[in-house]
Parts: structure tokens; sequence; C-alpha cells
């Protein structure tokens, strides 16, 4: 069988730029080493809205609408070595940013 193992990360937050910011410092960081680097691939956005009545009494039909979209990207790494994990846990992310490494 053929060598298979690679690293995903997973990167969630609500500002896009950040995002793009932070695959960006991730790719420079593991291009450094010999792996092969595939992404950002930008997933789906989880798009969610709250509907909420303006006035606790009177007029309980006029509302308001507010939404939160989280956005996604993957990244996958393949042939990682140790160098290209030490390079990784060592990359500063901003503090909007979830991040999910798999391996």
């Amino acid at each position: 069988m053929a060598n298979n193992k690679y690293i995903k990360i997973r990167l969630k937050g609500y500002d896009h730029r950040l995002l793009d910011e932070s695959s960006k410092k991730i790719i420079d960081a593991v291009k450094d080493t010999e792996a092969k680097v595939s992404g950002p691939i930008p997933l789906p956005n989880k798009r969610t809205v709250y509907s909420v009545i303006r006035s606790p009494h009177k007029y309980s039909y006029s509302m308001e609408q507010f939404e939160k979209v989280v956005h996604k990207r993957v990244i996958y790494i393949y042939n990682a070595s140790s160098d290209t994990v030490t390079k990784l846990l060592k990359v500063n992310i901003p503090a909007g940013v979830s991040v999910d490494i798999k391996a």
C-alpha cells in the first residue's frame, strides 16, 4: 500500500480575513520543510439567524434579525516529518481562530 499519512488542519472563525491570514502563516511555515501542502480549501459556511422581538409588550410583530456566520478552511499536509510538526506548533495564530489538528 502507498504511504497515505497526512495531517489535517481545520480552521474555524467568524472573520474570514483572519482565517486567510492564519492559513497563509501555516502554509509558509510548512513550505520551509519538504512536506507537500494542499489547501486552504474553503468549506461551507454555517449561518445562524436569530429573530428577537423589538418591544416587550406592544408591536410584537416587529422583530430584529441578527446573524452569526462561521467560516471554515481545511489544509492537508502530506509527507510530514518531525521538523514539520515542530514548525506547525510554533506558528502564532490570532485569538479569533479555532484550530483543530488531526494526524
